[in-house]
């Protein structure tokens, strides 16, 4: 995974003030094209020195989506996420990976570790605080999220030994309704599920490179579940109870595989919401809990209120 350094676009200024370097390069995996990043960040740097980090990756079933777009429930916001973000004090670098066509798993978790990198390296110029950063996805990009919490001292799991630069620091995750355990996907569907997560050709299928049933393995290391331990950062999970897509159980497995290691994390369960928020009247709702989520993480230490694990049902 390439780490040369490439210079920085021009600064543009959306219409709600947000200073944006669009299509910056953070990496060129061997073989594969350039992978850029947008990077938003707050009107002016505030006087209070280095603002935190969302590190946003989107949804798409691995197979499509672009850094762009934060979801399709917030497409018809006056001022979308990344602003409202910028807005509350954060960079949010939002970033493409790698998708399934391209290469299968491990290639989108060593594009996530590489922007991580990408964060440290840069985050004196840029006025970042690398380490407060807050993991925050979509669907696949949630899934991506929690492994990419729950995996920065898994040698295994890294793209090869020369690459010795650190990693910016998770202090959260925001994991929106993403898979946590390929391996249990199919029996905890819905009988509406529009899915097969165990067929040939399904989503999960092309992220490993073969069936699910046919190798339990390379699903296990595709599962975030898989990597729970105590030393998880903060997690906030929310899951939609009518998801045809990914069931909300498996928001649950997780919520359960977390806490039994000790770690925080809070399960919201959405009722009648379908995949990408579908059917939730108002997704200001979870996008309000996710920011105040991160605004807590990313406080200083002495400020942070101490919050026990929850399991809510809530809106």
């Amino acid at each position: 995974m390439a780490g040369r350094a490439t210079p920085l676009p021009t600064t543009e200024v959306t219409p709600a003030g947000t200073r944006l370097l669009r299509g910056v390069e953070y990496a060129t995996p061997d073989g594969f094209r350039p992978l850029l990043l947008d990077l938003h960040l707050p009107a002016a740097h505030p006087a209070g020195g280095p603002v935190p980090v969302v590190v946003f990756l989107h949804g798409g079933g691995w197979r499509t989506g672009s850094r762009a777009r934060f979801g399709p429930a917030f497409e018809a916001w006056e001022v979308s996420p990344f602003d409202l973000l910028a807005a509350a004090g954060f960079a949010v670098a939002s970033i493409d990976y790698r998708l399934s066509a391209e290469a299968v798993f491990p290639a989108q978790l060593h594009d996530g570790k590489a922007a991580l990198r990408w964060v440290r390296r840069h985050a004196e110029a840029l006025g970042l605080d690398a380490e407060r950063v807050v993991l925050w996805g979509e669907s696949a990009g949630g899934h991506l999220a929690a492994l990419l919490g729950l995996t920065a001292c898994r040698p295994e799991l890294e793209t090869d030994p020369v690459v010795a630069a650190p990693y910016a620091d998770v202090v959260g995750v925001v994991d929106w309704y993403g898979p946590a355990d390929l391996r249990t996907m199919q029996s905890q569907s819905r009988p509406d599920a529009v899915t097969v997560p165990d067929a040939a050709d399904s989503r999960e299928a092309r992220l490993i490179g073969a069936p699910v049933p046919d190798a339990p393995r390379l699903a296990a290391e595709a599962s975030p579940v898989t990597y729970a331990c105590a030393g998880a950062p903060p997690f906030l999970l929310a899951h939609g109870t009518a998801d045809r897509f990914v069931p909300s159980a498996q928001s649950e497995q997780f919520a359960d595989a977390l806490r039994a290691c000790g770690g925080e994390v809070t399960l919201r369960l959405i009722d009648s919401a379908d995949h990408l928020w579908a059917g939730l009247p108002d997704p200001r709702t979870v996008f309000d809990e996710a920011l105040d989520f991160a605004l807590r993480v990313c406080a200083p230490i002495a400020a942070r209120t101490p919050r026990r694990p929850a399991a809510v049902r809530a809106f």
